[in-house]
């Protein structure tokens, strides 16, 4: 997954084992490919969705203490702001998938993108913080439709041999939108303040949002399905009874816990006594989301050489040691507990989620967006709660916040090891049983 973005990595998993796809065309020439007509538009097209979308997404989280400032709220209050986005994205993607398979991928792209950019231009000019809320929740919604739709329009689209490549390039789009966003928020605020910069984010989203709709190729290998309530629930509360399914749920929101924690809070933290830095500085932080589309990419052979639980140890440990280090009062201490935080957070993030699909033998596509709506329900979480232990008990709040959420992933990794090891036994046991 995952590069510097949030849910990525699912997303790669739901376009490749997507189990109720539209059926696929006989004629797999019209599919897209490097080289073909068409592939170029639709690899530009869908890097700029992605960029706008993480744009949108969290273009509040570098101008928390900016926000808060402007409407005397606590950081609590502000860090709404992100959350009502991620939350509402995260309670939309099961629906907007289901529709998506009725009324179009590219239609649902579409209006997702002209819906959310329509209110990024509203935003700015939100003159309370309960309208600010209020509206970044309905741009969270509407983007609910692109991860819901893009990876199915590229399985649909693309041949499968050069799906990975296409899939990449919307996957570099998310963690550049994502990254890029935060920054130019940044240094906009210090210039201008924090409403020019939500406007900044605004139009660059409108750019993509043109460029999308111009270079999207129109959809040859669609076939509507019909919308069936009573199929989805049952595929739904079939994923929710499995057992390791819900770890891997709760692993994915935990490990995001922390991360919303930490970086919704460190804007607020960096601007204050000692380092008291500039609101552009401090947005500059965000290129240490690159560390993650490392650390993800090296997660494959991770789990390779210590297995999924071996992997995910390492990774709570690194996220561990990085909460413990940023309670140094250097500045440099801060930023390479950020580096060790962002590094473990993504392999992990990388491994429960890829797992999710090992996992699920039906419905993968409804399994990856659980995890992907647990994971911003994390995010929505951490958030909220990191900027209220920040409030309560400064910087050592929100680490303690991250460190018991560590603390949950570690004690379901250790629950698996167990399960698993009587699970194994139980053959055995019966075969012995039977000899005897």
């Amino acid at each position: 997954m995952p590069p510097a973005s949030t849910g990525a990595s699912t997303l790669i998993v739901a376009a490749s084992t997507q189990s109720s796809p539209a059926p696929l065309p006989a004629v797999v020439a019209d599919r897209l490919e490097p080289g073909r007509p068409g592939y170029r538009r639709m690899s530009f097209a869908l890097f700029a969705a992605g960029v706008a979308t993480f744009a949108l997404l969290y273009s509040t989280q570098a101008l928390l203490p900016a926000v808060s400032a402007s409407f005397g709220a606590t950081a609590g209050q502000a860090s709404w702001t992100v959350s009502a986005a991620t939350g509402a994205l995260a309670l939309c993607v099961l629906p907007m998938s289901a529709l998506s398979e009725r009324f179009g991928r590219r239609q649902m792209m579409t209006a997702s993108l002209v819906v959310a950019v329509t209110v990024g231009l509203f935003v700015p000019f939100a003159p309370s913080l309960g309208w600010l809320i209020a509206l970044r929740a309905l741009q969270g919604a509407a983007l609910a439709g692109l991860p819901a739709s893009a990876m199915a329009y590229l399985a649909e689209e693309v041949r499968p041999k050069a799906l990975v490549a296409a899939i990449g390039l919307f996957v570099a789009g998310n963690s550049i939108g994502g990254m890029s966003g935060r920054i130019l928020t940044g240094w906009v605020a210090q210039a201008w303040g924090w409403r020019a910069a939500l406007g900044a984010v605004g139009l660059l989203a409108l750019a993509c949002a043109v460029v999308f709709h111009f270079m999207i190729p129109r959809a040859r290998n669609f076939t509507p399905g019909s919308l069936n309530p009573k199929a989805l629930a049952k595929t739904v509360g079939g994923h929710l009874a499995d057992p390791l399914l819900r770890r891997l749920y709760a692993i994915g929101a935990l490990f995001m816990t922390v991360f919303g924690a930490v970086y919704t809070v460190i804007g607020y933290r960096l601007v204050e006594a000692p380092f008291s830095l500039p609101q552009g500085v401090v947005g500059s932080i965000f290129l240490v989301y690159l560390v993650g589309t490392v650390s993800s990419a090296a997660a494959g052979r991770l789990v390779g050489r210590l297995g999924r639980r071996g992997a995910l140890y390492l990774a709570v440990s690194t996220t561990a040691a990085g909460l413990l280090l940023s309670l140094a009062g250097q500045l440099a201490a801060v930023l390479l507990g950020l580096v060790l935080i962002t590094a473990g957070f993504f392999a992990g993030h990388a491994v429960a989620s890829s797992s999710v699909s090992r996992t699920a033998t039906t419905g993968r596509a409804q399994a990856s967006a659980l995890y992907q709506s647990a994971y911003y329900l994390g995010s929505s979480a951490g958030g909220t709660l990191g900027a209220v232990a920040f409030h309560a008990a400064g910087w050592a709040g929100t680490v303690a916040l991250g460190l018991a959420a560590v603390l949950g992933v570690v004690s379901i990794t250790l629950y698996g090891s167990r399960a698993a090891r009587i699970e194994r036994r139980r053959p055995v046991a019966a075969m012995a049983s039977v000899q005897n």
